[in-house]
Order: C-alpha cells, then sequence, then structure tokens
C-alpha cells in the first residue's frame, strides 16, 4: 500500500494521502512522497488540475509527533533533525503553490496544525460539512509559526492570530467566511462537489491558467504600480499565444474554440 496514492482521470490527477491509521499525518515518508509527486507534476503537460485529499476518517492531522519525539533522541537534542524537518515541509508547502497546476484541497475530519497549513496552501478548497480547522499546536506548547505563514496569507490577521493563540478550532462555515476554503458541501456530495469544481478548471486553457497561476502570486507581493507593470507584461504575454488568439476568434463568431494545448 502507497503512503500516497495517485489516479489520473483526463487532465486531473488525484493525489490521496493515504495513512489513515496516522490521520495521514506529514510524515517524513509522506513528505517525501508528496515531493517526488510535486516534483514529477510540474513537468506533465498533460494534467491540468490537481486534487488532493485524505484516506479515512480525516484529511491531516499535520505533523507526526512520534517522529518528532524520536527525533529529541539525536545528541543535538533534534535541533537539527528539526531544521530539515521544518525545511522539507516548507518546501512541499511553496511546491505546491508553485506548480503551474491549479491544486484543489478536497477536505473532511479535521486538518489540524501542518494539516490546516497544507490546506491554506492549495490554491483552492472544498470542505465537507462538519469538518474542522485548527492550528493547534499551541495547546501542546509548540506555536505553529510555519502554519502560521500559510495561514495569515489567507485570512484576515486578528483572526489568524485568534487560531493560533487560543488553539480552538473553527467549523467549515467559520472557515468560509474567513476566506479559508471556497465552500462547503454535504459530506456525501465532498468528491462530486470538487470533481466539478475540477472539470471546470481543466476545461480551460492551460497555458493562460498557468501563466494566471504564477502571476497571481507573484503580484500580491508588490506594490499597487510594479503589479500592473508587471501584471501589464503577463498579459502580453498571454495575448501572444495562438490559443489566446483562436479563444477571441471563437467568442466573437460564437463557436467552441479549438484549442492545441
Amino acid at each position: 500500500m502507497k503512503i500516497l496514492e495517485r489516479r489520473d482521470t483526463d487532465a486531473i490527477c488525484h493525489l490521496q494521502l493515504n495513512a489513515p491509521d496516522r490521520l495521514n499525518a506529514l510524515s517524513d515518508e509522506m513528505l517525501a512522497a508528496l515531493q517526488e509527486q510535486l516534483d514529477a507534476l510540474h513537468s506533465d503537460s498533460s494534467i491540468r488540475v490537481v486534487v488532493l485529499s485524505g484516506a479515512g476518517k480525516a484529511f491531516c492531522a499535520g505533523h507526526d509527533l512520534k517522529q518528532m519525539t524520536a527525533g529529541r533522541q539525536a545528541e543535538d537534542g533534534g535541533k537539527a533533525y528539526f531544521k530539515d524537518l521544518f525545511d522539507r515541509c516548507a518546501r512541499v508547502m511553496t511546491g505546491v503553490q508553485n506548480l503551474p497546476q491549479p491544486v484543489i484541497a478536497q477536505v473532511h475530519g479535521i486538518a489540524t496544525a501542518a494539516g490546516c497549513q497544507l490546506v491554506a496552501s492549495c490554491d483552492m478548497a472544498v470542505a465537507a460539512e462538519g469538518t474542522r480547522f485548527g492550528v493547534n499546536g499551541v495547546n501542546i506548547g509548540l506555536f505553529c509559526s510555519t502554519p502560521m505563514v500559510a495561514l495569515s496569507r489567507n485570512i484576515p490577521r486578528k483572526q489568524a492570530f485568534e487560531m493560533l493563540v487560543t488553539g480552538q478550532f473553527v467549523d467549515a462555515h467559520h472557515a468560509e467566511a474567513l476566506g479559508l476554503i471556497n465552500k462547503v458541501v454535504a459530506e456525501n456530495q465532498l468528491s462530486e462537489e470538487t470533481d466539478a469544481l475540477a472539470r471546470l478548471v481543466a476545461s480551460k486553457l492551460g497555458a493562460a491558467v498557468k501563466i494566471g497561476k504564477h502571476a497571481f502570486y507573484d503580484q500580491a507581493e508588490m506594490s499597487l504600480q510594479d503589479a500592473y507593470a508587471y501584471t501589464g507584461d503577463v498579459m502580453v504575454e498571454n495575448m501572444m499565444n495562438r490559443d489566446t488568439e483562436e479563444g477571441i476568434a471563437a467568442f466573437l463568431e460564437k463557436r467552441p474554440p479549438d484549442w492545441t494545448q
């Protein structure tokens, strides 16, 4: 049994965290498997959308605390291991954002600590009714400083800080209101609703979505003036694409576009 299952359907890649007995914790093995798939997907032009889900009763419960405890047995008290662990985790989280394909988190059960960070790192998220989200490391004396990076870039600062400093869960509807997820659906419709969103995104011109995703994150870090200058250049690049020309012509002629990509 693989710790991370991959299933490709048409232009959609489904990745499923598959360690349900450990609530799909981001163990060393899980992080390695995720990094391997992210590296492969980065150059896979046949895939237009990635859906990330979890097997069993939870999406992801964060880091593997048993492995972290074992890491403390090193002579340095685990300092080198922990530094390497959080560096590897950061590569996975930024790797999700750096993929050319949009990534949709399909969330159920719980998404806690680094599991919540993983949801926040995805481009979109759909959650089942009853799902709970938390960055509750503070409850065991470990402030969720790395999950804070993704969380504070998804939701307002005061709400993010409240979650981080209280360790309390928020339910799916509150998470939707905060902007952590896109929508809440009935649990028995979670896969269907997520796939519908994935198919809709996959139906768009892949080259345009790739350009747009990259620009979306880049411009967010710029001043208003720099962002307009940068995205103007991006629009020019997009307009030079043959399939964009075809898409505009098809719209004007009221017919489906004949895209090559």
